[in-house]
């Protein structure tokens, strides 16, 4: 039987996020939180292959919500989330709002979205459990990378013309 390789705690890097959300109603923000995610396993082989092995990177991605209530894992795919999710479409856009980086890229181990939210107004009533980005605009769509996702701690009900801001930052720490 072979050895099990064990890193030294000091050679351990770590890559995670978080989603930041608020609602606004009426033209006012009622409810602001911020939910850790998962890197999925797909995200992380596109992180390491881009970095690493020359693959192309992508070079959009989409903030997803989902109206079942779903934990995602890390087997989740971009093929897979939506269906497993329950993703919703409630919002008065046809496709998935752009999630969009600095176009410097950064220098500081986190890039995010925070200077242009992903927003969703609400054209329907409907409870909201979580978020995702992947690499795919198509609402419910099968094609694409999944990178992050995440089950909110309590859901969020959303009434018609609610706008939900999602703000989504990914860190990795040595």
């Amino acid at each position: 039987m072979g050895k099990i390789f064990q890193f030294p705690e000091r050679a351990i890097a770590r890559v995670g996020g978080k989603f930041t959300c608020s609602i606004e109603r009426e033209g006012k923000v009622i409810d602001e939180w911020e939910e850790h995610n998962i890197v999925v396993n797909q995200g992380l082989n596109l992180l390491l292959n881009n970095a690493l092995a020359g693959v192309a990177a992508q070079t959009a991605w989409y903030i997803g919500i989902f109206s079942g209530n779903y934990t995602p894992v890390l087997a989740d795919t971009g093929a897979t989330i939506a269906a497993n999710s329950t993703e919703s479409a409630a919002y008065t856009v046809t496709t998935r709002p752009v999630w969009t980086p600095p176009s410097g890229g950064t220098t500081t181990q986190t890039i995010s979205n925070s200077a242009a939210p992903s927003s969703f107004t609400m054209n329907a009533t409907v409870t909201i459990y979580g978020a995702f980005l992947v690499s795919s605009d198509v609402i419910n769509g099968t094609a694409g990378d999944l990178m992050a996702a995440a089950q909110f701690g309590a859901s969020r009900a959303l009434l018609s013309a609610d706008v939900l801001n999602v703000t989504y930052a990914l860190t990795a720490t040595g």
